[in-house]
């Protein structure tokens, strides 16, 4: 019989493991104390926890006969995140939660989808400086959009070694909006800017035929610019498409319902299979890390100054909130909800949230178009 099975697994325990176990405990206690992200954060943490106690049996070991024994994680994983399916899953989850409607109120929102992605290719040059590959680089920097299934699609196909901590970090970031964006925020406006107040029309009606060729006709789009984004935007659209089509009001409250509670829970407990110490604490871990902060920080900025370079050209009265363009990152609809608090602590009659989800959805939608550009252009400079 071999050794480890005669001897408790902490007399093989390291100090690497202990750090693994103690980044497990304060996921789980972000999720329960301060409530960020608790359906990721949660299972992320737990999983950590029974992935670095050795000779797990979550994970693939060999028995003292010599025989491999798969792992439950091990399954999951194969299953799940190497073949895409939960990302995927999640985004028809997401899809169906999304009501865009708000968004045709006053479509100039949807750019800042666009110039909210700033932050990604800072991030990629950045990390080509300090040493990593192109496609490692271009998988760190989509942290930045804050979309994890995003960003567990784009490094499982660029960069499978850094999956774990790409995966971590942008679910982890995606639970800090709410203390990453308002620093950033107010070091970029003014006190007379954050209290602009910004006209709805909340009378204004948009036909059923608009909303059911809606994500159609962005998914054509999509696909004939970036091919390798349709399984993104497509899965994301078809989300949409059972919500607005009314004939399907079942499985709309199921796919936002049980479909995303279950697949976020396999998401995130399968996540952690990859957080062994081993892989895990390390310096690239750490430079990961970092780069993932400098993302999404540049990524919120890029939102903002936008919105005051276009407030340039905007009459008084017409002119946009720049809180607004940090919206235009795809953490929804948690970065409108901060953004409608911090409209509200600067003035208790500003209500920012309509116009802020609508930016909120056109950063969904422009996290799956870079990511699906990032796919089709970096293996070509590769």
């Amino acid at each position: 019989m071999d050794f480890e099975v005669l001897v408790p697994a902490i007399a093989f325990m390291t100090w690497k493991h202990l750090v693994m176990i103690a980044v497990g405990l304060t996921l789980i206690w972000l999720a329960i104390k301060k409530g960020y992200e608790p359906t990721l954060l949660l299972p992320i943490g737990f999983g950590a926890i029974l992935v670095n106690i050795p000779f797990t049996a979550a994970l693939t070991q060999t028995d003292p006969a010599g025989n491999v024994v798969v792992g439950a994680l091990d399954v999951l994983r194969n299953a799940g995140i190497s073949t895409e399916l939960f990302p995927l899953l999640i985004f028809v989850a997401i899809g169906a939660m999304i009501d865009f409607s708000p968004m045709f109120q006053k479509p100039t929102l949807l750019l800042f989808g666009a110039a909210a992605q700033l932050g990604i290719f800072i991030t990629m040059l950045l990390a080509v400086a300090v040493g990593f590959s192109l496609p490692e680089a271009a998988s760190i920097g989509i942290i930045g959009a804050a979309d994890g299934p995003t960003s567990i699609i784009v490094s499982q196909q660029l960069a499978p070694q850094l999956l774990g901590p790409i995966t971590v970090a942008a679910y982890s970031y995606m639970s800090l909006v709410p203390l990453i964006q308002p620093p950033v925020i107010r070091a970029l406006t003014s006190k007379k800017e954050r209290l602009i107040r910004m006209k709805t029309d909340a009378n204004k009606k948009v036909s059923r035929t608009t909303l059911i060729l809606f994500p159609i006709i962005i998914t054509v789009l999509a696909g004939i610019i970036a091919p390798s984004s349709l399984a993104l935007i497509g899965f994301l659209m078809f989300g949409n498409l059972i919500r607005e089509c009314g004939v399907l009001n079942s499985l709309s409250q199921t796919a936002q319902k049980e479909l995303a509670n279950l697949v976020t829970i396999l998401l995130g407990i399968t996540i952690a299979s990859t957080m062994t110490a081993n892989e895990f604490v390390n310096v690239e871990t750490l430079m990961i890390l970092g780069l993932g902060v400098f993302a999404f920080v540049f990524d919120t900025a890029g939102g903002v100054l936008f919105a005051k370079f276009l407030n340039l050209f905007y009459k008084e009265g017409n002119k946009i909130n720049p809180m607004v363009g940090a919206c235009g990152i795809s953490a929804f609809p948690m970065s409108a909800r901060v953004i409608h608090g911090m409209g509200l602590k600067e003035d208790p009659n500003n209500y920012l949230l309509m116009p802020a989800i609508s930016s909120n959805v056109g950063g969904q939608i422009g996290s799956v178009i870079v990511g699906g550009l990032i796919l089709m252009l970096v293996p070509l400079f590769a």
